[in-house]
């Protein structure tokens, strides 16, 4: 998979590129660990620390703010998590019509340094900002659409899979490393942890203390360090057929490589990185989360909900001790009939590939009852 004079165009974009909103200190530290950005994108790093200058004097302002914001207890979020690409945006989309939850909105993604500050202040200028749809399936963005907060966290922080698509030069080590903290030292990632706390205490704030609802594939392999930050956390675990993941993850990093990276880049074997991550995230899911507590989880067929998406909402308030699921059954039955013509991405299956995934991820496969599509 190598670069392409569109990836390049793209990444020249500088307004649409995720690092617009990341922080001047974590920029740096970005490019110390990863490298620099190649000819052909310089003017787009440049961009990058221009727009941190001018958000400077607003991240000071809020981290005021939120100084004197910091008193009064708050419940744990709530997290969706599963694979990228089964079913998390969905359930996501869904659930953040509820009142009784606050979501990560497109503002805080893409501004989680002064997020509170500068929608009070520019809120319709940024509106104009967002973009049409997601990159990876053309699900629509607007102000109130939910978002999940790893693109907050990779401008925040030192370790995030982000940083592979950003920069590619060494994908997998730098992949590993923003997913799985493989080499990353403790203190690093206790450094991840209170930004990630920070972060939500903003989106806490701004949602006047309601339950966070949060959604990021990413925590599939990271329970056990989300249950040391919040003790009290609950889980939704959505999965779905896992020869539709393969394929589908294959659209994901032929998109996303095309529109991110800032340096040259060649990646090869990429179904190899998507089996191993598949079974390495779902194998730390399943360690994580031996043993926990009833009430902190449950687990959701995407297809089940696609099925009967009232019934599986109904089952997942009732195990997790959300609230009376008939409060919120009307707000989630109209929205379900304004996307229930939204149509997915239709792949091919090869049986070259339909062996692959069988070979691989066979015990994934039995284990959900799952059979070729």
């Amino acid at each position: 998979m190598k670069a392409t004079n569109r990836s390049e165009a793209r990444a020249s974009r500088f307004y649409s590129h995720p690092l617009m909103g990341v922080s001047l200190s974590n920029l740096f530290r970005l490019f110390r660990l990863y490298g620099w950005p190649e000819k052909g994108h310089r003017g787009t790093a440049l961009m990058f620390v221009l727009s941190a200058l001018v958000r400077l004097p607003f991240a000071l302002l809020e981290a005021a703010y939120v100084a004197m914001k910091r008193n009064g207890v708050k419940p744990d979020p709530v997290f969706i998590i599963g694979h990228w690409r089964s079913g998390t945006t969905h359930l996501y989309n869904i659930m953040s019509k509820s009142p009784r939850f606050h979501f990560v909105s497109p503002f805080a993604t893409a501004l989680p340094e002064a997020f509170l500050v500068l929608t009070k202040l520019f809120r319709p200028l940024l509106v104009k900002t967002l973009p049409e749809g997601r990159f990876i399936d053309g699900v629509p963005v607007t102000e109130d659409s939910p978002q999940e907060d790893e693109i907050a966290l990779s401008n925040l922080t030192a370790n995030s899979f982000f940083h592979a698509l950003y920069f590619p030069k060494d994908f997998y080590q730098t992949y590993n490393r923003g997913l799985f903290f493989d080499g990353v030292p403790k203190n690093q990632v206790a450094e991840w942890g209170e930004r990630l706390k920070e972060f939500y205490l903003k989106l806490q704030i701004e949602g006047a203390d309601r339950r966070l609802l949060i959604k990021n594939p990413v925590y599939t392999a990271r329970v056990k360090e989300i249950l040391k930050l919040y003790p009290k956390a609950r889980f939704i675990h959505i999965h779905r057929n896992p020869y539709k993941i393969f394929f589908s993850m294959r659209n994901f990093y032929q998109k996303l490589l095309a529109e991110f990276p800032l340096q040259k880049f060649e990646i090869k074997n990429i179904d190899d990185h998507i089996l191993s991550v598949y079974s390495r995230m779902m194998d730390n899911f399943e360690r994580d989360t031996l043993g926990l507590p009833k009430g902190q989880l449950i687990e959701v067929r995407f297809e089940d909900l696609q099925k009967n998406p009232l019934k599986e909402l109904e089952k997942i308030y009732r195990a997790l001790d959300l609230g009376d699921f008939t409060e919120d059954k009307e707000t989630y039955t109209k929205y379900l009939e304004g996307v229930k013509d939204y149509r997915k991405n239709v792949y091919n299956f090869p049986e070259e590939d339909l062996k692959k995934v069988e070979i691989h991820w066979r015990r994934f496969i039995k284990r959900g009852g799952y059979s070729r599509p």
